[in-house]
Protein backbone atom coordinates (compact mmCIF):
# COMPACT_ATOMS: atom_id res chain seq x y z
CA UNK A 1 0.00 0.00 0.00
CA UNK A 2 1.13 3.32 -0.54
CA UNK A 3 2.09 5.03 2.34
CA UNK A 4 3.50 8.79 3.59
CA UNK A 5 6.79 7.46 3.51
CA UNK A 6 6.68 6.79 -0.13
CA UNK A 7 5.92 10.87 -0.65
CA UNK A 8 9.12 12.46 1.53
CA UNK A 9 11.20 9.50 -0.94
CA UNK A 10 9.62 10.62 -4.49
CA UNK A 11 9.94 13.51 -6.80
CA UNK A 12 8.60 15.98 -4.44
CA UNK A 13 6.05 16.89 -7.04
CA UNK A 14 1.88 17.24 -6.54
CA UNK A 15 -0.32 17.65 -9.08
CA UNK A 16 -3.05 19.65 -8.36
CA UNK A 17 -6.44 19.56 -10.56
CA UNK A 18 -8.72 22.55 -10.52
CA UNK A 19 -13.06 22.59 -9.49
CA UNK A 20 -15.90 24.68 -11.06
CA UNK A 21 -15.42 28.11 -12.81
CA UNK A 22 -12.12 27.27 -14.12
CA UNK A 23 -13.67 26.67 -17.63
CA UNK A 24 -13.19 28.27 -20.63
CA UNK A 25 -14.39 28.36 -24.36
CA UNK A 26 -11.35 26.54 -26.19
CA UNK A 27 -9.60 25.26 -23.18
CA UNK A 28 -7.56 22.02 -24.07
CA UNK A 29 -7.61 22.27 -28.05
CA UNK A 30 -4.13 22.79 -28.49
CA UNK A 31 -3.59 19.49 -26.45
CA UNK A 32 -6.33 18.11 -28.50
CA UNK A 33 -4.42 18.92 -31.95
CA UNK A 34 -1.27 18.14 -30.46
CA UNK A 35 -0.70 15.56 -28.76
CA UNK A 36 -2.57 11.84 -28.96
CA UNK A 37 -2.69 10.93 -25.85
CA UNK A 38 -4.90 14.77 -25.10
CA UNK A 39 -6.81 13.03 -28.50
CA UNK A 40 -7.54 9.97 -26.59
CA UNK A 41 -9.20 11.38 -24.09
CA UNK A 42 -11.24 13.84 -25.48
CA UNK A 43 -12.46 10.56 -27.95
CA UNK A 44 -13.21 8.83 -25.18
CA UNK A 45 -15.54 11.20 -23.70
CA UNK A 46 -17.41 11.90 -26.56
CA UNK A 47 -18.48 7.95 -27.13
CA UNK A 48 -19.43 8.50 -22.94
CA UNK A 49 -21.33 11.62 -23.16
CA UNK A 50 -21.51 12.37 -26.30
CA UNK A 51 -20.10 15.29 -29.31
CA UNK A 52 -22.21 17.55 -27.16
CA UNK A 53 -20.00 18.15 -24.82
CA UNK A 54 -16.42 18.30 -26.87
CA UNK A 55 -18.11 20.61 -29.12
CA UNK A 56 -19.05 23.24 -26.11
CA UNK A 57 -15.57 22.88 -24.74
CA UNK A 58 -14.33 24.04 -27.69
CA UNK A 59 -17.07 26.45 -29.19
CA UNK A 60 -19.20 27.06 -26.45
CA UNK A 61 -21.68 28.95 -26.08
CA UNK A 62 -20.21 30.19 -22.97
CA UNK A 63 -23.39 30.19 -21.23
CA UNK A 64 -23.66 26.25 -22.25
CA UNK A 65 -20.35 25.90 -20.79
CA UNK A 66 -21.14 27.41 -17.43
CA UNK A 67 -23.79 25.66 -16.78
CA UNK A 68 -22.98 22.82 -13.92
CA UNK A 69 -23.97 19.49 -15.59
CA UNK A 70 -21.26 20.49 -18.85
CA UNK A 71 -19.11 22.74 -16.97
CA UNK A 72 -18.35 19.41 -14.26
CA UNK A 73 -17.29 17.18 -16.68
CA UNK A 74 -15.96 19.47 -19.34
CA UNK A 75 -13.11 20.25 -16.45
CA UNK A 76 -12.53 17.11 -15.98
CA UNK A 77 -11.58 16.01 -19.59
CA UNK A 78 -9.52 19.02 -19.53
CA UNK A 79 -7.44 18.13 -17.00
CA UNK A 80 -7.34 14.20 -17.52
CA UNK A 81 -6.07 14.72 -20.85
CA UNK A 82 -2.93 17.46 -19.66
CA UNK A 83 -2.48 15.01 -17.10
CA UNK A 84 -1.84 12.20 -19.38
CA UNK A 85 0.62 13.71 -21.68
CA UNK A 86 2.37 14.56 -18.75
CA UNK A 87 2.61 11.10 -17.81
CA UNK A 88 2.78 10.10 -21.33
CA UNK A 89 6.49 11.98 -21.02
CA UNK A 90 8.22 10.27 -17.48
CA UNK A 91 6.48 12.94 -15.45
CA UNK A 92 5.17 11.86 -12.12
CA UNK A 93 3.42 12.93 -8.96
CA UNK A 94 4.17 11.88 -5.23
CA UNK A 95 1.12 13.68 -4.10
CA UNK A 96 -2.50 14.70 -5.46
CA UNK A 97 -5.11 16.85 -4.51
CA UNK A 98 -8.21 18.38 -6.38
CA UNK A 99 -10.18 21.73 -5.58
CA UNK A 100 -14.24 20.29 -5.48
CA UNK A 101 -14.73 18.95 -8.38
CA UNK A 102 -10.74 18.44 -8.61
CA UNK A 103 -10.55 15.79 -6.25
CA UNK A 104 -12.20 13.13 -8.93
CA UNK A 105 -9.24 14.36 -11.56
CA UNK A 106 -7.12 13.60 -8.69
CA UNK A 107 -8.52 9.80 -7.70
CA UNK A 108 -8.43 9.17 -11.98
CA UNK A 109 -4.81 10.73 -11.98
CA UNK A 110 -4.20 8.37 -8.38
CA UNK A 111 -6.00 5.09 -10.43
CA UNK A 112 -8.53 4.76 -8.01
CA UNK A 113 -11.60 5.78 -9.96
CA UNK A 114 -11.28 5.06 -14.14
CA UNK A 115 -12.22 8.09 -16.69
CA UNK A 116 -14.84 5.76 -17.55
CA UNK A 117 -17.06 6.38 -14.26
CA UNK A 118 -16.10 9.28 -13.63
CA UNK A 119 -16.92 11.17 -16.57
CA UNK A 120 -21.10 10.51 -16.18
CA UNK A 121 -20.52 10.62 -12.54
CA UNK A 122 -19.41 14.34 -12.26
CA UNK A 123 -22.34 15.14 -14.74
CA UNK A 124 -24.67 13.56 -12.55
CA UNK A 125 -23.20 15.61 -9.43
CA UNK A 126 -23.61 18.64 -11.63
CA UNK A 127 -27.19 17.79 -12.48
CA UNK A 128 -27.65 17.17 -8.58
CA UNK A 129 -25.76 20.05 -7.17
CA UNK A 130 -27.65 22.12 -9.25
CA UNK A 131 -30.83 20.89 -8.60
CA UNK A 132 -30.61 21.26 -4.79
CA UNK A 133 -31.58 25.33 -4.59
CA UNK A 134 -33.72 26.97 -7.18
CA UNK A 135 -31.63 29.60 -9.24
CA UNK A 136 -31.24 32.63 -7.37
CA UNK A 137 -32.29 31.47 -3.91
CA UNK A 138 -28.30 30.80 -3.04
CA UNK A 139 -25.46 32.61 -3.69
CA UNK A 140 -21.68 32.77 -2.78
CA UNK A 141 -19.00 35.59 -1.89
CA UNK A 142 -15.39 35.67 -1.44
CA UNK A 143 -13.95 37.38 1.60
CA UNK A 144 -10.61 38.66 1.17
CA UNK A 145 -8.48 40.43 4.27
CA UNK A 146 -10.27 38.56 7.22
CA UNK A 147 -8.73 35.21 9.50
CA UNK A 148 -10.63 32.12 9.73
CA UNK A 149 -12.29 32.73 13.11
CA UNK A 150 -13.47 36.17 12.16
CA UNK A 151 -14.86 34.67 8.98
CA UNK A 152 -16.60 31.98 10.94
CA UNK A 153 -18.28 34.57 13.29
CA UNK A 154 -20.06 36.72 11.17
CA UNK A 155 -21.57 33.65 9.52
CA UNK A 156 -22.74 32.34 12.47
CA UNK A 157 -23.83 35.96 12.83
CA UNK A 158 -25.59 36.39 9.91
CA UNK A 159 -27.47 33.01 10.38
CA UNK A 160 -30.24 35.10 11.83
CA UNK A 161 -31.27 36.01 7.95
CA UNK A 162 -30.96 32.02 7.19
CA UNK A 163 -27.39 29.71 5.87
CA UNK A 164 -24.28 30.62 5.53
CA UNK A 165 -21.12 29.12 6.34
CA UNK A 166 -17.93 28.91 5.14
CA UNK A 167 -17.56 27.34 1.91
CA UNK A 168 -13.79 27.22 0.66
CA UNK A 169 -10.81 27.87 2.85
CA UNK A 170 -8.42 29.16 -0.35
CA UNK A 171 -5.54 30.81 1.49
CA UNK A 172 -4.58 33.01 4.05
CA UNK A 173 -6.78 35.82 3.96
CA UNK A 174 -9.26 34.56 1.38
CA UNK A 175 -12.28 32.31 2.60
CA UNK A 176 -15.44 31.77 0.47
CA UNK A 177 -18.69 32.24 2.18
CA UNK A 178 -22.09 30.04 0.73
CA UNK A 179 -25.67 30.00 1.43
CA UNK A 180 -29.37 31.52 1.17
CA UNK A 181 -28.84 34.93 -0.46
CA UNK A 182 -30.27 37.20 2.30
CA UNK A 183 -28.05 35.30 4.66
CA UNK A 184 -24.92 36.01 2.16
CA UNK A 185 -25.58 39.39 2.18
CA UNK A 186 -25.69 40.55 5.64
CA UNK A 187 -22.53 38.46 5.91
CA UNK A 188 -20.90 40.54 3.20
CA UNK A 189 -21.91 43.53 5.36
CA UNK A 190 -20.70 42.22 8.56
CA UNK A 191 -17.62 41.13 6.52
CA UNK A 192 -16.97 44.94 5.28
CA UNK A 193 -17.55 45.94 8.86
CA UNK A 194 -15.66 44.30 10.19
CA UNK A 195 -12.67 45.55 7.78
CA UNK A 196 -12.52 43.25 4.63
CA UNK A 197 -10.02 44.28 2.37
CA UNK A 198 -12.26 42.93 -0.18
CA UNK A 199 -15.74 41.47 -0.90
CA UNK A 200 -16.62 39.70 -4.05
CA UNK A 201 -19.96 38.41 -4.65
CA UNK A 202 -19.26 35.10 -7.31
CA UNK A 203 -20.94 34.27 -10.35
CA UNK A 204 -22.37 30.83 -9.93
CA UNK A 205 -25.24 29.04 -10.38
CA UNK A 206 -25.52 27.60 -6.83
CA UNK A 207 -24.25 28.19 -3.35
CA UNK A 208 -21.80 24.77 -3.11
CA UNK A 209 -20.47 23.50 0.06
CA UNK A 210 -22.68 24.26 2.66
CA UNK A 211 -26.05 23.15 4.25
CA UNK A 212 -28.58 23.75 1.48
CA UNK A 213 -26.90 20.81 -0.55
CA UNK A 214 -27.09 18.14 2.08
CA UNK A 215 -29.79 16.46 0.23
CA UNK A 216 -27.45 15.83 -2.60
CA UNK A 217 -25.21 14.05 -0.51
CA UNK A 218 -28.31 10.68 -0.72
CA UNK A 219 -28.50 11.01 -4.29
CA UNK A 220 -24.22 10.78 -4.56
CA UNK A 221 -23.68 8.17 -2.21
CA UNK A 222 -26.49 6.08 -4.55
CA UNK A 223 -24.31 6.96 -7.49
CA UNK A 224 -20.92 5.97 -5.74
CA UNK A 225 -22.52 2.71 -4.61
CA UNK A 226 -22.42 1.57 -8.15
CA UNK A 227 -18.92 2.10 -8.78
CA UNK A 228 -15.91 0.03 -7.43
CA UNK A 229 -12.79 2.18 -5.97
CA UNK A 230 -9.61 1.01 -6.26
CA UNK A 231 -6.41 1.63 -3.88
CA UNK A 232 -5.09 5.15 -4.69
CA UNK A 233 -1.60 4.34 -6.17
CA UNK A 234 -0.53 7.95 -5.03
CA UNK A 235 -1.45 9.85 -2.26
CA UNK A 236 -4.41 11.80 -2.29
CA UNK A 237 -5.62 14.59 0.20
CA UNK A 238 -9.44 14.53 0.92
CA UNK A 239 -11.10 18.09 0.48
CA UNK A 240 -13.06 17.39 4.10
CA UNK A 241 -10.60 15.82 5.67
CA UNK A 242 -7.02 17.59 4.68
CA UNK A 243 -5.63 14.63 5.08
CA UNK A 244 -4.72 11.50 2.59
CA UNK A 245 -7.15 9.18 1.46
CA UNK A 246 -6.10 5.64 0.36
CA UNK A 247 -8.66 3.19 1.30
CA UNK A 248 -12.15 3.27 -1.18
CA UNK A 249 -14.79 3.18 1.43
CA UNK A 250 -13.62 6.11 2.81
CA UNK A 251 -13.11 7.61 0.04
CA UNK A 252 -16.53 7.27 -1.15
CA UNK A 253 -17.25 8.42 2.14
CA UNK A 254 -15.44 11.46 1.20
CA UNK A 255 -16.81 12.47 -1.72
CA UNK A 256 -20.70 12.24 -0.41
CA UNK A 257 -19.92 14.42 2.13
CA UNK A 258 -17.62 16.47 0.02
CA UNK A 259 -20.52 18.41 -1.73
CA UNK A 260 -21.74 20.04 1.44
CA UNK A 261 -18.89 20.19 3.58
CA UNK A 262 -16.20 23.28 3.51
CA UNK A 263 -13.52 22.60 1.47
CA UNK A 264 -10.02 22.75 3.20
CA UNK A 265 -8.30 23.70 0.46
CA UNK A 266 -4.93 25.76 2.40
CA UNK A 267 -5.10 22.55 5.00
CA UNK A 268 -4.68 20.37 1.92
CA UNK A 269 -1.72 22.02 0.21
CA UNK A 270 -0.04 22.33 4.06
CA UNK A 271 -0.54 18.52 4.07
CA UNK A 272 1.46 18.04 1.19
CA UNK A 273 3.70 20.32 2.23
CA UNK A 274 4.50 18.19 5.33
CA UNK A 275 5.25 14.89 3.67
CA UNK A 276 7.77 16.09 1.75
CA UNK A 277 6.46 17.95 -1.01
CA UNK A 278 8.01 21.07 -2.59
CA UNK A 279 7.16 22.35 -6.05
CA UNK A 280 3.46 21.56 -7.22
CA UNK A 281 1.93 21.53 -10.83
CA UNK A 282 -1.53 22.74 -11.62
CA UNK A 283 -3.10 20.87 -14.75
CA UNK A 284 -6.38 21.90 -16.62
CA UNK A 285 -7.76 25.74 -17.03
CA UNK A 286 -6.94 28.49 -15.53
CA UNK A 287 -4.11 29.78 -13.19
CA UNK A 288 -6.12 30.55 -9.75
CA UNK A 289 -4.42 27.53 -7.94
CA UNK A 290 -1.30 28.45 -9.07
CA UNK A 291 -2.07 32.02 -7.68
CA UNK A 292 -3.45 30.54 -4.28
CA UNK A 293 -0.22 28.27 -3.91
CA UNK A 294 1.90 31.73 -4.37
CA UNK A 295 -0.46 33.20 -1.52
CA UNK A 296 0.20 29.57 0.95
CA UNK A 297 3.53 28.84 0.28
CA UNK A 298 5.09 31.70 -1.86
CA UNK A 299 8.87 30.05 -1.18
CA UNK A 300 7.96 26.98 -3.26
CA UNK A 301 8.27 26.22 -6.62
CA UNK A 302 4.78 26.34 -8.77
CA UNK A 303 3.62 25.80 -12.00
CA UNK A 304 0.51 25.91 -14.11
CA UNK A 305 0.16 23.88 -17.80
CA UNK A 306 -2.85 24.74 -19.45
CA UNK A 307 -1.36 25.28 -22.38
CA UNK A 308 0.93 22.64 -25.07
CA UNK A 309 3.71 25.20 -24.10
CA UNK A 310 4.09 24.81 -20.94
CA UNK A 311 4.89 21.34 -21.33
CA UNK A 312 7.75 22.16 -22.99
CA UNK A 313 8.54 24.45 -20.47
CA UNK A 314 8.32 22.10 -17.49
CA UNK A 315 10.21 19.14 -19.21
CA UNK A 316 13.30 21.32 -19.68
CA UNK A 317 12.82 22.17 -15.70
Amino acid sequence: MVTENNVAKGSQIAFLFPGQGAQYTGMGRDFYDHYSEARAVFDQASEILGPELIDAIFFGPVEKLQQTEFAQPAILVVSTAIFRVLAGRGLKASGLAGLSLGEYGALVAAGSLSFEEALPLVQKRGIYMQEAVPLGEGSMAAVMGLDQRDVEQLCLEAQSEGVVAPANYNCPGQIVISGQKKAVERAMQLASSAGAKRITGLKVSAPFHCALLKPVEEKMAAELEKIKFKIASVPVVSNVTADFVYEPSQIKQNLIVQVSQPILWEQSIRRLITAGINKFIGLGPGTSLSRLMKRIAPELDTAAVEKTKEVEQLLKN
